[in-house]
C-alpha cells in the first residue's frame, strides 16, 4: 500500500495545493471523487466564508478533503482551526509558518497534520514536531515559495533520507512522468496546483486557463526578492509593474498589498491581468489541455505505470549488455 494513500484514505497519492481565497468546493470535490485529496485553501477569508465552503463542498463529496491553513497569512487561525475540528475534517495542511504549536491539538481529534517544508532543517524541525506527512517544494512551484529557492529534483531526496514520516513532492509536477520521477526521488505522491488551474471543473477566468496551455516553460517570473517574500506569477502588465516598483524600491508593505488575496481574485477569477496577478508554476509549459479532473488523474496514474515499467526495461537492458 502506497504509504499516503494509507494514511489519508485515498486512491490515488496526488493531493491538491491550497489555492488561497480562489479555492472553491468545485475543484476541491472533483480532486477527491477523482480519487485524490482535495484541498480548500483558506487564504485571508473570514471563518464564515471557509465554512460555507466546507458546507459546499461535503454537499459534492463523501469522500476525504483537506482543509489549508497559511499560518503567517490568516488573521483567524484560532477560528479556522476550531472549523476543522468542529467539521470533522480529517486532514489539516499548514503552511506559510511554523505548525509545531498546533500539531497536538490536531491529533488530539485524530487530525492528520501535513505541512510545507523547502529544506532538511525546517524538515527534521517538523518531524520531531510530529507532523504525520512533508510537502517538501521546489521554487518551481506556483505562487508563495521558500526564500532558499531550491529545486525539487534536489529537495526531495535530500529530506526523503533524513525523516521517516511520508514525503509528498511539489513543484513542476503536472503529469505521470513527474509522479514517476518524485517516487524515483524517494517521495511517496505528489501535490499539484497550476496543472488543475487548467481542468474543466476549476472555475477560473479562461483567460487564466489559456494564459497555461499558450506558455512555453518561461512565461513566470520570481517577484518579492527585494522584500525577502518570494512569489511566482505569470507575467503579466500587473507583474511587470510589481519588478518595475521593487526595482524603484519598494516598501515591504506595498508588496503585500499589492499581492493581496485582492489582486489574486482579480486576476485568476475576473481576468483582470491590469490589476491582478495569476500564480503559476514553471510546469505551466507541459500543460496543452483542459481534461476533466477525472481523466487527469487516471491519466496521471497509467502514464506513471507506463514510465517505471519503461524504466524498469531500459535498465534490465543495459545491465544485460
Amino acid at each position: 500500500m502506497n504509504p499516503v494513500c494509507d494514511l489519508l484514505n485515498i486512491k490515488y497519492p496526488i493531493i491538491q495545493g491550497g489555492m488561497g481565497n480562489i479555492s472553491n468546493a468545485q475543484l476541491t470535490a472533483a480532486v477527491s471523487n477523482a480519487g485524490g485529496l482535495g484541498t480548500l485553501g483558506c487564504g485571508t477569508m473570514t471563518p464564515e466564508e471557509v465554512e460555507l465552503k466546507i458546507i459546499e463542498t461535503k454537499k459534492l463529496t463523501e469522500q476525504p478533503f483537506a482543509i489549508n491553513i497559511a499560518l503567517s497569512v490568516s488573521p483567524h487561525v484560532e477560528e479556522l482551526i476550531n472549523l476543522v475540528i468542529d467539521h470533522n475534517i480529517p486532514v489539516v495542511s499548514l503552511s506559510a509558518g511554523n505548525p509545531a504549536p498546533y500539531i497536538p491539538r490536531f491529533h488530539k481529534y485524530g487530525v492528520k497534520v501535513m505541512t510545507l517544508v523547502a529544506s532538511v532543517k525546517h524538515a527534521k524541525k517538523a518531524e520531531e514536531a510530529g507532523v504525520d506527512l512533508l510537502v517538501a517544494e521546489g521554487y518551481e512551484a506556483a505562487g508563495i515559495n521558500s526564500n532558499l529557492e531550491l529545486t525539487t529534483f534536489t529537495l526531495v531526496p535530500q529530506i526523503a533520507e533524513n525523516v521517516h514520516v511520508p514525503v509528498v513532492a511539489a513543484g513542476g509536477i503536472g503529469d505521470g512522468k513527474g509522479l514517476a520521477g518524485s517516487l524515483m526521488l524517494g517521495a511517496s505522491g505528489v501535490q499539484m496546483g497550476t496543472r488543475l488551474i487548467a481542468t474543466q471543473e476549476a472555475p477560473f477566468h479562461n483567460l487564466y486557463k489559456q494564459k497555461i496551455l499558450d506558455d512555453n516553460g518561461t512565461g513566470t517570473v520570481i517577484v518579492g526578492r527585494s522584500v525577502g517574500q518570494i512569489r511566482r506569477i505569470f507575467n503579466t502588465p500587473y507583474a511587470q509593474k510589481l519588478t518595475e516598483l521593487e526595482k524603484a524600491g519598494m516598501t515591504q508593505e506595498d508588496y503585500r498589498e499589492m499581492t493581496s488575496e485582492m489582486h489574486h481574485c482579480k486576476g485568476a477569477i475576473e481576468g483582470d491581468l491590469d490589476q491582478g496577478f495569476l500564480n503559476s508554476g514553471q510546469v505551466s509549459g507541459l500543460i496543452q489541455d483542459v481534461p476533466t479532473v477525472q481523466q487527469l488523474l487516471d491519466g496521471m496514474m497509467n502514464e506513471a505505470l507506463q514510465q517505471i515499467d519503461q524504466t524498469k526495461q531500459l535498465l534490465q537492458m543495459n545491465f544485460s549488455k
